[in-house]
């Protein structure tokens, strides 16, 4: 059977359900440092970490303090209603392509299912598109927390190193707004927001670049396997709200006895009911 990671790296022709325990976390990890992504050494990735059977450290926040922001205003800000695709590319948009996969964890290294992830970055001139929603996405993680992100290698924005800004949301917890970077980048030592905590994993494939990155969520779980990992959270049906149902930013619906406006299209799923999700709902 055809591996699910190899070099650190998900497999593309390893079955599309990718089923993680903590034995395939161990595998990876074994994989990871026998065979590190970048010279000298790889970025840990938190499934190594975890693998020895200690509480994870939070992915550190890296919010430069672009959102809200007004429309008029030039610069790498965040906008809402991004259109869900785990793709920001197509087969003419120009710079180095690059794949980012990775896992979404709590603090015991136990996936999460359903997470929201939003992504939006410049395209590989520096620039960022405000008028539409070219090089933005938002996607969930699958039943085994993974996650993929096809897209070019970031420009050099004015003042900043290359990054890919990113907004996580597990079910019903608060929003983590952080940045992603690539390693052996000059601009690094001199970019303020710059935390090496944040540094992907990357190498060269081919005519592109594959990079990894994991998560780690400020979750509490309790140690131990979890194989497949727990369902999001679900509450009793009631109202309006129904899931599998596609909304649009704007439409109203009520659930629990509330009424509650949505703030960004996306498809309904069974735990991002909306007490859950205050990136998604507000009430009112």
């Amino acid at each position: 059977m055809t591996p699910a990671v190899r070099d650190g790296i998900p497999n593309d022709d390893a079955p599309h359900d990718r089923r993680i325990s903590r034995k395939s976390l161990l595998k990876a990890a074994i994989v990871a440092s026998a065979a590190p992504l970048l010279a000298g050494g790889g970025v840990a990735l938190a499934r190594d970490a975890g693998s020895e059977g200690r509480l994870l450290a939070p992915t550190p926040a890296c919010d430069d303090g672009d959102d809200p922001t007004p429309p008029q205003m030039e610069g790498p800000y965040f906008r809402p209603n991004s259109p869900r695709r785990t793709s920001l590319v197509t087969a003419g948009t120009p710079g180095v392509p690059l794949t980012v996969s990775g896992y979404v964890f709590g603090r015991a290294c136990r996936p999460i299912p359903g997470v929201l992830l939003d992504f939006w970055q410049a395209d590989t001139n520096g620039a960022y598109d405000m008028a539409g929603y070219a090089f933005r996405g938002h996607q969930f993680t699958d039943a085994n927390g993974a996650f993929t992100l096809t897209t070019v290698v970031a420009g050099l924005y004015p003042g900043r190193t290359r990054h890919i800004h990113v907004k996580a949301q597990a079910p019903g917890r608060p929003v983590l707004t952080t940045q992603l970077y690539f390693p052996n980048e000059p601009r690094n030592a001199t970019d303020s927001l710059f935390d090496p905590a944040l540094l992907m994993n990357v190498r060269t494939a081919g005519s592109g670049r594959q990079g990894t990155f994991d998560f780690v969520l400020d979750v509490a779980q309790t140690p131990g396997p979890t194989d497949p990992p727990t369902d999001p959270p679900t509450d009793p049906p009631g109202g309006t709200w129904s899931a599998g149902t596609s909304y649009r930013a704007g439409d109203r619906v009520t659930y629990g006895g509330v009424a509650y406006r949505c703030l960004q299209g996306h498809l309904a799923m069974g735990g991002w009911e909306p007490p859950h999700v205050p990136a998604l709902w507000e009430r009112g």
